[in-house]
Protein backbone atom coordinates (compact mmCIF):
# COMPACT_ATOMS: atom_id res chain seq x y z
CA UNK A 1 0.00 0.00 0.00
CA UNK A 2 1.96 2.89 1.34
CA UNK A 3 6.12 1.87 0.05
CA UNK A 4 8.82 2.16 2.26
CA UNK A 5 11.25 3.53 -0.10
CA UNK A 6 9.97 6.98 -0.34
CA UNK A 7 9.97 7.92 3.23
CA UNK A 8 12.85 9.38 3.18
CA UNK A 9 13.79 12.86 4.16
CA UNK A 10 14.98 14.13 0.68
CA UNK A 11 11.63 13.12 -1.03
CA UNK A 12 9.00 13.91 2.23
CA UNK A 13 5.74 12.80 0.90
CA UNK A 14 2.95 15.54 1.03
CA UNK A 15 1.69 16.32 4.44
CA UNK A 16 -1.45 14.63 4.89
CA UNK A 17 -4.86 14.48 6.69
CA UNK A 18 -6.07 13.01 9.69
CA UNK A 19 -9.70 12.04 11.00
CA UNK A 20 -10.79 10.73 14.07
CA UNK A 21 -14.07 9.26 14.00
CA UNK A 22 -16.25 8.52 17.22
CA UNK A 23 -13.07 6.66 18.22
CA UNK A 24 -13.51 4.97 21.77
CA UNK A 25 -11.11 2.56 23.70
CA UNK A 26 -11.45 1.29 26.79
CA UNK A 27 -9.02 -1.50 28.51
CA UNK A 28 -10.08 -4.87 29.12
CA UNK A 29 -13.53 -5.72 30.21
CA UNK A 30 -14.21 -2.89 32.75
CA UNK A 31 -17.16 0.29 32.43
CA UNK A 32 -14.12 2.85 32.49
CA UNK A 33 -13.59 4.28 28.89
CA UNK A 34 -10.21 5.82 28.17
CA UNK A 35 -11.52 7.76 25.37
CA UNK A 36 -15.15 7.72 24.23
CA UNK A 37 -16.63 9.39 21.02
CA UNK A 38 -13.67 11.18 19.98
CA UNK A 39 -14.32 13.22 16.24
CA UNK A 40 -11.48 15.59 15.62
CA UNK A 41 -9.81 16.34 12.12
CA UNK A 42 -5.98 17.61 11.42
CA UNK A 43 -5.56 19.96 8.28
CA UNK A 44 -2.47 19.00 6.25
CA UNK A 45 0.68 20.75 7.09
CA UNK A 46 -1.44 21.67 10.69
CA UNK A 47 0.38 21.56 13.82
CA UNK A 48 -2.14 20.40 16.54
CA UNK A 49 -2.22 20.09 20.41
CA UNK A 50 -4.09 17.42 22.33
CA UNK A 51 -4.18 19.09 25.61
CA UNK A 52 -5.69 18.05 29.23
CA UNK A 53 -4.78 16.67 32.72
CA UNK A 54 -3.04 13.01 33.25
CA UNK A 55 -5.08 10.30 32.70
CA UNK A 56 -8.03 12.21 30.30
CA UNK A 57 -6.65 10.00 27.53
CA UNK A 58 -4.29 11.47 25.45
CA UNK A 59 -1.40 8.94 25.27
CA UNK A 60 -4.15 6.51 24.28
CA UNK A 61 -5.32 8.86 21.17
CA UNK A 62 -1.46 8.60 19.78
CA UNK A 63 -0.96 4.93 20.36
CA UNK A 64 -4.51 4.61 18.14
CA UNK A 65 -3.27 6.66 15.63
CA UNK A 66 0.27 5.09 15.57
CA UNK A 67 -0.94 2.02 15.54
CA UNK A 68 0.46 0.59 18.67
CA UNK A 69 -3.13 -0.17 19.97
CA UNK A 70 -6.50 -0.79 18.28
CA UNK A 71 -9.59 0.95 19.14
CA UNK A 72 -12.76 -0.38 20.64
CA UNK A 73 -14.72 1.89 18.27
CA UNK A 74 -14.13 4.07 15.70
CA UNK A 75 -12.13 4.66 12.79
CA UNK A 76 -9.26 6.27 11.78
CA UNK A 77 -8.43 8.11 8.24
CA UNK A 78 -5.15 9.08 7.03
CA UNK A 79 -5.64 10.99 3.75
CA UNK A 80 -9.10 9.83 3.91
CA UNK A 81 -8.45 5.92 4.16
CA UNK A 82 -8.80 3.91 6.87
CA UNK A 83 -5.96 2.80 8.61
CA UNK A 84 -6.91 0.84 11.80
CA UNK A 85 -5.65 -2.58 11.58
CA UNK A 86 -3.06 -1.63 8.95
CA UNK A 87 0.93 -2.47 11.00
CA UNK A 88 2.44 0.82 12.75
CA UNK A 89 5.68 0.00 9.97
CA UNK A 90 2.88 0.40 6.80
CA UNK A 91 1.40 3.83 7.78
CA UNK A 92 4.34 6.42 7.15
CA UNK A 93 3.68 7.38 10.52
CA UNK A 94 6.76 8.66 13.30
CA UNK A 95 6.68 8.90 17.15
CA UNK A 96 8.66 11.11 19.35
CA UNK A 97 8.02 9.33 22.92
CA UNK A 98 8.57 11.40 26.12
CA UNK A 99 12.21 10.09 26.59
CA UNK A 100 14.62 9.49 23.72
CA UNK A 101 15.11 5.98 23.43
CA UNK A 102 18.31 5.13 21.69
CA UNK A 103 20.51 2.36 21.36
CA UNK A 104 23.36 3.31 23.46
CA UNK A 105 26.46 1.07 22.07
CA UNK A 106 25.64 3.09 18.41
CA UNK A 107 26.97 6.41 17.64
CA UNK A 108 24.18 9.21 16.67
CA UNK A 109 25.00 8.66 13.15
CA UNK A 110 23.94 5.05 13.69
CA UNK A 111 20.83 5.94 15.76
CA UNK A 112 19.93 8.09 13.54
CA UNK A 113 20.03 5.81 10.17
CA UNK A 114 19.26 2.69 11.88
CA UNK A 115 15.18 2.56 10.33
CA UNK A 116 16.15 3.55 6.82
CA UNK A 117 19.04 0.73 6.91
CA UNK A 118 16.38 -1.88 7.63
CA UNK A 119 14.81 -0.75 5.12
CA UNK A 120 16.88 -1.79 3.06
CA UNK A 121 18.21 1.62 2.16
CA UNK A 122 21.69 2.02 0.26
CA UNK A 123 24.31 3.15 2.63
CA UNK A 124 25.05 6.32 0.45
CA UNK A 125 21.56 7.46 0.71
CA UNK A 126 21.72 7.04 4.57
CA UNK A 127 24.19 8.60 5.12
CA UNK A 128 22.88 11.91 3.00
CA UNK A 129 19.32 11.49 4.41
CA UNK A 130 21.05 11.16 8.18
CA UNK A 131 23.51 14.47 7.73
CA UNK A 132 20.38 16.33 6.34
CA UNK A 133 18.40 15.31 9.45
CA UNK A 134 21.15 16.43 11.73
CA UNK A 135 21.80 19.56 10.51
CA UNK A 136 18.04 20.56 10.48
CA UNK A 137 17.97 19.75 14.15
CA UNK A 138 21.66 21.31 14.47
CA UNK A 139 23.18 18.18 15.44
CA UNK A 140 25.86 18.26 12.53
CA UNK A 141 28.63 17.87 14.55
CA UNK A 142 27.77 15.09 16.98
CA UNK A 143 27.53 12.50 14.33
CA UNK A 144 30.12 10.12 16.10
CA UNK A 145 28.89 10.79 19.56
CA UNK A 146 27.28 8.22 21.47
CA UNK A 147 24.09 8.80 23.61
CA UNK A 148 25.38 9.06 26.84
CA UNK A 149 27.96 11.70 25.58
CA UNK A 150 25.45 13.87 24.51
CA UNK A 151 22.86 16.29 27.27
CA UNK A 152 18.82 15.24 27.73
CA UNK A 153 17.70 18.01 24.91
CA UNK A 154 20.80 17.00 22.69
CA UNK A 155 19.69 13.30 23.01
CA UNK A 156 15.74 14.54 22.43
CA UNK A 157 17.36 16.31 19.32
CA UNK A 158 18.62 12.85 17.97
CA UNK A 159 15.42 11.35 18.43
CA UNK A 160 13.34 13.64 16.59
CA UNK A 161 16.15 13.51 13.52
CA UNK A 162 15.81 9.95 13.70
CA UNK A 163 12.09 10.33 12.99
CA UNK A 164 12.56 12.62 10.37
CA UNK A 165 14.76 10.97 8.58
CA UNK A 166 11.68 9.03 7.39
CA UNK A 167 10.03 11.39 6.00
CA UNK A 168 6.58 10.72 7.86
CA UNK A 169 3.47 11.90 6.05
CA UNK A 170 2.26 12.58 10.32
CA UNK A 171 4.42 12.90 13.20
CA UNK A 172 3.74 12.12 16.57
CA UNK A 173 5.27 13.51 19.71
CA UNK A 174 4.26 12.26 23.07
CA UNK A 175 5.09 15.16 25.71
CA UNK A 176 8.77 14.93 24.07
CA UNK A 177 9.79 18.23 26.18
CA UNK A 178 8.74 17.21 29.53
CA UNK A 179 11.77 15.86 31.03
CA UNK A 180 13.97 18.75 29.87
CA UNK A 181 14.65 21.69 32.07
CA UNK A 182 12.70 25.11 31.68
CA UNK A 183 15.56 26.41 29.18
CA UNK A 184 15.86 23.23 27.13
CA UNK A 185 11.90 22.99 26.65
CA UNK A 186 11.95 26.25 24.87
CA UNK A 187 14.52 25.91 22.38
CA UNK A 188 12.87 22.56 21.63
CA UNK A 189 9.16 24.07 20.93
CA UNK A 190 10.95 26.50 18.81
CA UNK A 191 13.14 23.97 17.35
CA UNK A 192 9.80 21.51 16.60
CA UNK A 193 7.54 24.90 15.69
CA UNK A 194 10.15 26.06 13.21
CA UNK A 195 10.80 22.10 11.31
CA UNK A 196 7.15 22.13 11.05
CA UNK A 197 6.60 25.57 9.62
CA UNK A 198 9.55 25.12 7.30
CA UNK A 199 8.84 21.49 6.16
CA UNK A 200 5.10 21.31 6.93
CA UNK A 201 4.80 17.97 8.78
CA UNK A 202 1.50 17.38 9.74
CA UNK A 203 1.77 16.94 13.72
CA UNK A 204 -0.09 16.10 16.59
CA UNK A 205 1.68 16.24 19.74
CA UNK A 206 0.13 15.51 23.30
CA UNK A 207 1.03 17.61 26.25
CA UNK A 208 -0.20 18.70 29.70
CA UNK A 209 1.09 21.88 29.56
CA UNK A 210 -1.22 24.80 28.61
CA UNK A 211 1.56 27.31 27.77
CA UNK A 212 3.42 24.58 25.93
CA UNK A 213 -0.23 24.33 23.10
CA UNK A 214 -0.35 27.99 23.25
CA UNK A 215 2.41 28.66 22.27
CA UNK A 216 2.68 25.89 19.79
CA UNK A 217 -0.49 24.81 18.16
CA UNK A 218 -2.08 25.88 15.42
CA UNK A 219 -5.80 24.14 17.27
CA UNK A 220 -6.38 22.79 20.77
CA UNK A 221 -7.96 19.47 21.18
CA UNK A 222 -9.01 19.76 25.05
CA UNK A 223 -9.92 16.21 26.61
CA UNK A 224 -11.45 15.51 29.82
CA UNK A 225 -12.08 12.20 30.59
CA UNK A 226 -11.75 10.96 27.56
CA UNK A 227 -14.20 13.26 26.19
CA UNK A 228 -13.48 15.85 23.84
CA UNK A 229 -13.96 19.42 25.72
CA UNK A 230 -13.33 21.94 22.70
CA UNK A 231 -11.40 22.11 19.57
CA UNK A 232 -10.20 25.85 18.51
CA UNK A 233 -7.59 27.95 17.93
CA UNK A 234 -5.53 28.95 21.27
CA UNK A 235 -7.13 32.81 21.02
CA UNK A 236 -10.23 31.24 21.71
CA UNK A 237 -9.56 29.31 24.62
CA UNK A 238 -8.44 32.19 26.13
CA UNK A 239 -11.14 34.73 24.56
CA UNK A 240 -14.04 32.33 24.30
CA UNK A 241 -13.96 29.23 26.24
CA UNK A 242 -16.76 26.48 25.67
CA UNK A 243 -17.54 26.02 29.41
CA UNK A 244 -16.45 26.94 33.06
CA UNK A 245 -14.70 23.60 33.18
CA UNK A 246 -12.62 24.84 30.19
CA UNK A 247 -11.96 28.64 31.24
CA UNK A 248 -10.47 27.12 34.58
CA UNK A 249 -8.02 25.06 32.83
CA UNK A 250 -6.67 27.82 30.87
CA UNK A 251 -6.38 30.05 34.13
CA UNK A 252 -9.58 31.93 34.02
CA UNK A 253 -10.75 33.34 38.10
CA UNK A 254 -13.48 35.64 37.36
CA UNK A 255 -16.59 34.28 37.33
CA UNK A 256 -20.11 36.29 37.11
CA UNK A 257 -23.29 34.85 37.82
CA UNK A 258 -26.02 36.45 36.24
CA UNK A 259 -29.56 36.20 34.55
CA UNK A 260 -30.12 37.00 31.02
CA UNK A 261 -32.82 39.19 29.58
CA UNK A 262 -32.75 40.81 26.01
CA UNK A 263 -29.09 40.85 25.20
CA UNK A 264 -27.75 41.76 28.68
CA UNK A 265 -27.24 40.26 32.48
CA UNK A 266 -28.35 41.00 35.00
CA UNK A 267 -25.68 40.59 38.18
CA UNK A 268 -24.81 42.15 41.03
CA UNK A 269 -21.83 44.63 39.46
CA UNK A 270 -25.40 46.02 37.46
CA UNK A 271 -26.12 44.78 34.07
CA UNK A 272 -23.81 44.03 32.05
CA UNK A 273 -23.73 43.43 28.14
CA UNK A 274 -21.41 40.50 26.60
CA UNK A 275 -20.35 40.94 23.15
CA UNK A 276 -22.47 37.81 22.04
CA UNK A 277 -26.07 37.96 23.15
CA UNK A 278 -26.27 34.90 26.40
CA UNK A 279 -28.91 32.97 25.79
CA UNK A 280 -32.32 34.01 28.02
CA UNK A 281 -31.65 32.61 32.43
CA UNK A 282 -29.01 31.86 34.60
CA UNK A 283 -25.58 32.23 32.87
CA UNK A 284 -22.03 33.22 34.23
CA UNK A 285 -19.74 35.83 32.70
CA UNK A 286 -16.48 35.59 32.42
CA UNK A 287 -13.88 37.96 31.82
CA UNK A 288 -10.09 37.60 31.53
CA UNK A 289 -7.98 39.71 34.28
CA UNK A 290 -5.82 41.16 31.77
CA UNK A 291 -9.11 42.58 30.28
CA UNK A 292 -10.66 44.22 32.71
CA UNK A 293 -9.81 48.17 32.50
CA UNK A 294 -9.99 50.96 34.93
CA UNK A 295 -11.87 54.13 34.77
CA UNK A 296 -15.42 54.75 33.48
CA UNK A 297 -16.76 53.24 30.16
CA UNK A 298 -18.97 50.28 29.10
CA UNK A 299 -20.13 48.24 31.83
CA UNK A 300 -18.83 50.12 34.02
CA UNK A 301 -18.95 48.88 38.13
CA UNK A 302 -16.92 50.13 41.42
CA UNK A 303 -15.09 48.08 43.43
CA UNK A 304 -12.59 47.95 46.75
CA UNK A 305 -9.09 46.96 46.16
CA UNK A 306 -8.08 43.46 48.80
CA UNK A 307 -5.00 42.85 47.63
CA UNK A 308 -2.19 44.31 45.61
CA UNK A 309 0.03 41.86 43.93
CA UNK A 310 3.71 43.46 42.49
CA UNK A 311 4.57 40.27 39.93
CA UNK A 312 7.91 41.94 38.20
CA UNK A 313 5.95 42.24 34.93
CA UNK A 314 2.31 42.74 36.09
CA UNK A 315 0.59 43.90 38.83
CA UNK A 316 -2.29 42.02 40.21
CA UNK A 317 -5.20 43.17 42.39
CA UNK A 318 -7.93 41.14 43.39
CA UNK A 319 -11.04 43.16 43.74
CA UNK A 320 -14.40 42.99 45.86
CA UNK A 321 -17.49 44.32 44.17
CA UNK A 322 -20.64 43.25 45.89
CA UNK A 323 -20.89 39.79 46.40
CA UNK A 324 -18.59 39.04 43.39
CA UNK A 325 -14.59 38.95 43.63
CA UNK A 326 -12.37 39.79 40.43
CA UNK A 327 -8.97 39.86 39.83
CA UNK A 328 -7.70 42.13 37.48
CA UNK A 329 -4.00 42.57 35.68
CA UNK A 330 -1.97 46.14 34.98
CA UNK A 331 0.55 47.33 33.88
CA UNK A 332 3.82 47.16 36.68
CA UNK A 333 4.23 50.98 36.69
CA UNK A 334 0.43 50.91 37.86
CA UNK A 335 -0.29 52.15 41.62
CA UNK A 336 -2.95 50.95 43.76
CA UNK A 337 -3.64 50.43 47.50
CA UNK A 338 -5.01 48.23 49.64
CA UNK A 339 -8.50 48.92 50.48
CA UNK A 340 -8.78 51.79 47.23
CA UNK A 341 -12.09 52.12 46.06
CA UNK A 342 -11.76 52.29 42.42
CA UNK A 343 -13.79 52.16 39.15
CA UNK A 344 -13.52 49.58 36.26
CA UNK A 345 -15.40 48.30 33.37
CA UNK A 346 -15.87 44.92 31.31
CA UNK A 347 -15.14 45.57 27.34
CA UNK A 348 -17.91 43.90 25.80
CA UNK A 349 -15.76 42.00 23.47
CA UNK A 350 -13.75 40.35 26.10
CA UNK A 351 -16.75 39.18 28.31
CA UNK A 352 -18.25 35.89 27.43
CA UNK A 353 -21.08 33.91 28.38
CA UNK A 354 -20.73 30.19 29.68
CA UNK A 355 -22.85 26.91 28.76
CA UNK A 356 -22.01 25.90 32.64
Amino acid sequence: MYGQREHTIGNVPASSSLELLDLSHRYGRGDEWAIRGLTLGLRPGELAALLGPSGCGKTTVLKIVAGLLRPTGGDVLLDGVSIVGMPPERRGIAMVFQKPLLFPHMTVDANVGFGLRMRGISRREVSENVRTALARVQMAGFADRKPDELSGGQQQRVALARVLVTGPRLLLLDEPFSNLDAGLREEMRDLVKDLQGRYGYTTLFVTHDQTEAVVMADRIALLFDGRLQMHDSPKAFYERPASRRVARFFGATNFIPGRAKNGTVATSLGRLRPVRPAPPGDVTLTIRPEAVRLGPGENQFSARITRVTYLGTRVVCDLRAGDVRLRIELPPQTKLREGESIVAHLPAEALWSLED
